[in-house]
C-alpha cells in the first residue's frame, strides 16, 4: 500500500479509532486502537503578552497516547506495515535504535502483538526510560553516551547485519514512520481546524512527525507554512531532537519540505517549559518546549494566524532530570547532553 498522501487520506472528519492505521491482522484490540486521536488544545496564556490578539497557538498533546508519546503512532504503523509485507511474523524479534520513546512504544506494541523487542539505547538514557523498557521486557543494548542516538544507530545496523533473524524496522529510514502522520496526525489537525490553519511547527528528531504532517497538510492546504525546529548546536539539552549538521541525517528527512528552519536555544526553550506548566497547567518534555519556542517565534511576526505545534510527550519521562524542573537563569549552567532521536 502506498504511503503517499492522497485526497482520500485527508478527510474533513477524523477516522474512527480502529481505522487510523489501516487493516490489521489480527485486528487491533481496544488498547492499541486508542493510539492517535490526541487532544488539540489552544494555548491562551503562555504567550499572551508576546502575540497580537489575532494570533492563535494550538498544541497536539501526544503524551495522551497509550504509550505516552507521539512515537506510538510511528511504531504502530511500522509494525503493521512489516506485518502486511510478511517481514514480521509471530515469534520474531523487532530491532531498532532509539533514545527511548520509540523503544517504549515498540515494547508496548510488541507485548500486545506477540513480539520480542531488542533496542539499542544510549547509556545516558534516564531512569524513567530504562524502567519502562524493563517493565515491557525489552532487551536493551546500551551504547556510548557520547555518541548519542548516532551510536545507537550504528550498533543496530551491526546487529542487523550479524543476525538476519532480527527484524530491523529502522525508524530513521522507514517511510512508515512519516506515513503514520499522513494516516493520523495530519488528518486530525485538519479535522479540527480546517482552512483556518496557517502555520505548522514541529521539532526534528527522526523527522517523521514533521515530514508526515507537513505532507498531509500540504495535500489539502497548499498555502500552509511548515517550519521545522532543531537545536542550535551539537551539545544541547533538548532531549529527542537532532542537530542535523553534526548528526547522522535520517534518510527519511527532506529539508526541502520546510518553508523555514529554526534553531532553538536550550535555555530559552526550558524557560518556556516552566512557563507552560505554570500558565496552562501542561507539563511537557524538552522537545515540546523547543517546539513551543519555535511556534512563539513564528507568532511574533504575525498580525493574525493559526499556528499548530506538536508536544511529543509529557513531563513524566523526565522527572529524574531534576534540572529541567528548576527555574532557569541565575544559577548553575544547564547540562548539555546532546541526547537525540
Amino acid at each position: 500500500m502506498s504511503l503517499a498522501p492522497t485526497p482520500a487520506s485527508i478527510e474533513a472528519r477524523e477516522r474512527p479509532a480502529g481505522e487510523r492505521f489501516g487493516v490489521a491482522s489480527p485486528p487491533l484490540g481496544p488498547f492499541l486502537a486508542g493510539i492517535g486521536g490526541t487532544p488539540l488544545v489552544p494555548l491562551r496564556r503562555v504567550a499572551a503578552a508576546e502575540l497580537k490578539p489575532g494570533v492563535e497557538l494550538w498544541a497536539k498533546l501526544e503524551g495522551a497516547n497509550p504509550g505516552g508519546s507521539v512515537k506510538d503512532r510511528a511504531a504502530l504503523n511500522m509494525v503493521l506495515e512489516a506485518e502486511r509485507s510478511g517481514r514480521l511474523r509471530p515469534g520474531m524479534t523487532i530491532l531498532d535504535a532509539s533514545s527511548g520513546n520509540t523503544g517504549i512504544a515498540y515494547g508496548m506494541i510488541g507485548a500486545a502483538r506477540g513480539y520480542a523487542v531488542k533496542l539499542c539505547l544510549p547509556a545516558n538514557a534516564n531512569r524513567e526510560r530504562r524502567a519502562l523498557l524493563a517493565a515491557y521486557g525489552v532487551d536493551v543494548v546500551l551504547t556510548d553516551p557520547l555518541e548519542g542516538s548516532d551510536g545507537a544507530i550504528l550498533r543496530a545496523r551491526a546487529l542487523a547485519a550479524a543476525d538476519p533473524s532480527l527484524v530491523y524496522l529502522d525508524q530513521y529510514r522507514n517511510p512508515a514512520n512519516w506515513g503514520a502522520h499522513v494516516r493520523s496526525t495530519g488528518p486530525e489537525i485538519w479535522a479540527a481546524l480546517g482552512p483556518r490553519l496557517t502555520h505548522f511547527v514541529a521539532g526534528l528528531g527522526t523527522t517523521g512527525t514533521f515530514m508526515g504532517v507537513s505532507r498531509a497538510l500540504r495535500q489539502v492546504h497548499p498555502s500552509v507554512r511548515c517550519i521545522s525546529v532543531q537545536p542550535d548546536g551539537p551539545f544541547h539539552g533538548l532531549e529527542g531532537l537532532k542537530h542535523m549538521a553534526s548528526s547522522i541525517v535520517p534518510p527519511i528527512y527532506d529539508p526541502g519540505l520546510a518553508d523555514e528552519a529554526l534553531s532553538a536555544p536550550t535555555e530559552e526553550s526550558l524557560r518556556l517549559l516552566h512557563r507552560l506548566g505554570r500558565s496552562e497547567g501542561i507539563l511537557v518534555g524538552p522537545s515540546a518546549a523547543a517546539a513551543l519556542w519555535g511556534a512563539i517565534e513564528v507568532g511574533r511576526r504575525l498580525d493574525s494566524g493559526v499556528i499548530v505545534t506538536i508536544f511529543p510527550d509529557g513531563a513524566d519521562r523526565y522527572l529524574s532530570d531534576a534540572h529541567l524542573f528548576q527555574p532557569v537563569g541565575g544559577g548553575a549552567a544547564l547540562p548539555r547532553t546532546g541526547r537525540e532521536g
